[in-house]
């Protein structure tokens, strides 16, 4: 279990299979090495109500958060991003302004450890 504080970004403990769409700076933090669009999709189980959303070059992007008001489901994102700038840095975050921390639920529905995910594809 971790937690995600109020204007922090989630942190991924390892890394899945890569293409070199992005390259991990920090566990909290993704370089995007080329200009163009880029799919990213994440779930993350959590147990409180609250948000996640996306930051780009210490950017909120609007269009990116998802959250829940009551319940113990995942939260779960997929959008569409664009970079004008080549190593732009993204992060998975807990907006600012929001009224809780997150804490990540380590095992969710079962008695195996639940992940939490990050897709990242340049288009």
């Amino acid at each position: 279990a971790s937690t995600i504080g109020i204007g922090t970004a989630v942190p991924f403990p390892s890394d899945g299979p890569t293409s070199g769409a992005a390259t991990r700076l920090t566990p909290s933090t993704f370089t995007l090495p080329a200009i163009g669009s880029y799919e990213v999709s994440w779930v993350i189980s959590v147990d409180e109500a609250g948000q996640l959303g996306l930051m780009l070059n210490g950017v909120m992007v609007p269009y990116s958060v998802v959250g829940r008001a009551t319940g113990t489901n995942a939260l779960d994102g997929h959008c569409i991003i664009a970079t004008t700038g080549a190593n732009s840095v993204l992060s998975v975050v807990n907006p600012a302004g929001n009224s809780t921390a997150l804490t990540v639920t380590p095992i969710a529905g079962g008695t195996s450890a639940v992940g939490v995910v990050l897709t990242i594809k340049l288009l």
